[in-house]
């Protein structure tokens, strides 16, 4: 029996006026996933509580059976994971996000970030991704960071695009530290790291701005008419995650496949391998080839495949929800249909697809729920039936969300 977990990250949404009504889901033409919901069991998941407005790393966390509130480190811990970095017990990682600041105008003033002398009231939050920053350019910039600020307790490492890390040597843990997309147009005042620590934090930012403000990179930037990367952003802090085996519970050899460093540190703290990616080459018509190439081929030496295959950051950020619609159909037609084909070349299998909001934000209070459909070799079309993979159908949204970290027994129906 082979087994697989296709985690298809920022597909749900809430309605949309701009779709009349309807989840850019519902919305998109989705042959594979309707094939899915038709054969199989649908339905919501629920997160812990505690969890809060949780991301898709937690969403990870859970839907491999461990719960966030023992288990999930925080981001930083997560993707440092992912991209290899060792870490030591008394380390604590942090995400270290390139993001544009600017200084508040004031009246018949220049709105400029030469303007800025500290990090504070005066500096709103401008992007939170430096413009989709490119890794190499990115990489450059930490550098100089690194250069500069890195020592034996303070240490800079490269991830991709706008997502770096650092790592403090010894440090401190308990500082109140915001993702800072939440704060895009607002002031950067009250959400700058406070508590215990913070002082240390604080200066490095500081530090950090003076050095990335006047780079060669960010004014070639800004005379191309792109936003400068001149702040790095710490947030997502946490110790090293130390978690019991996934194989050793399920008795399963398995395998993580994703572009994404932090969806990968989960694998590999869940006691998984790790797939080494190709570079995507950002061709809409091949974008998501190398993670479906790889999880087929692990089909093939390994029982269990946990495959991550996010929509990009770019559809993620845009404002053109029919952009998302479009995304959402390549989505299904470039990975959906390709893993489904690749595991009907195996006589048995079990098929588990999470989708979540991803970087969505909901409407005041309203959050976009967390859909998964369940279906194996063994199934067939329920006759007489109409099924839809999205929020809205009614096989979906009438049913009682389910325990996430409860979905592995479902999967794997022998683990304990």
């Amino acid at each position: 029996m082979k087994y697989l977990i296709l985690h298809a990250d920022g597909m749900a949404d809430l309605a949309c006026p701009e779709l009349g009504g309807k989840t850019p889901l519902q919305a998109a033409a989705t042959p594979n996933l309707d094939q899915i919901a038709q054969r199989g069991e649908t339905g919501l998941l629920s997160l812990p509580s505690e969890a809060g407005a949780a991301g898709s790393d937690v969403t990870s966390v859970a839907v491999l059976g461990y719960d966030p509130k023992k288990y999930y480190p925080g981001p930083g811990p997560l993707e440092a994971a992912g991209l290899g970095v060792t870490v030591g017990e008394q380390d604590v990682v942090f995400r270290c996000t390139m993001v544009t600041v600017r200084g508040e105008a004031a009246s018949g003033s220049k709105d400029r970030a030469t303007d800025i002398k500290k990090l504070g009231p005066h500096v709103l939050m401008e992007d939170a991704t430096a413009g989709l920053i490119e890794t190499e350019q990115a990489r450059e910039l930490l550098e100089a960071v690194n250069e500069q600020l890195g020592s034996e307790s303070i240490q800079f490492y490269p991830g991709s695009g706008h997502r770096h890390l650092m790592v403090w040597v010894g440090g401190k843990s308990r500082a109140m530290c915001l993702d800072p997309q939440p704060l895009v147009g607002r002031s950067i005042a009250d959400a700058l790291p406070s508590g215990d620590g913070a002082d240390v934090l604080r200066k490095i930012m500081d530090a950090a701005f003076f050095i990335l403000r006047d780079h060669p990179v960010n004014e070639e930037r800004e005379q191309e008419g792109l936003k400068p990367a001149n702040c790095l952003w710490l947030w997502g802090q946490g110790r090293a995650a130390v978690w019991p085996p996934l194989p050793e519970r399920y008795q399963i050899a398995g395998v993580v496949v994703s572009s994404s460093d932090v969806h990968r540190g989960v694998g590999v703290c869940a006691g998984l391998d790790a797939v080494e990616l190709p570079l995507a080459d950002g061709n809409d018509a091949n974008e998501f080839t190398g993670c479906v190439q790889a999880a087929a081929q692990e089909l093939a030496k390994k029982d269990f495949v946990y495959l991550h295959a996010g929509l990009s950051d770019d559809v993620l950020h845009t404002t053109d929800v029919q952009d998302k619609v479009r995304a959402i159909e390549r989505f299904d037609a470039q990975v959906v249909g390709p893993v489904l084909a690749a595991l009907a070349t195996h006589p048995a299998y079990r098929l588990l697809v999470v989708c979540d909001p991803g970087l969505a934000k909901g409407h005041g209070s309203e959050v976009p729920p967390i859909l998964y459909a369940l279906c194996d070799s063994a199934a067939t079309p329920s006759a007489g039936v109409t099924k839809r993979f999205h929020e809205q159908d009614v096989n979906i949204a009438g049913t009682a969300p389910r325990d996430a970290t409860k979905l592995m027994l479902r999967l794997f129906p022998r683990g304990v």
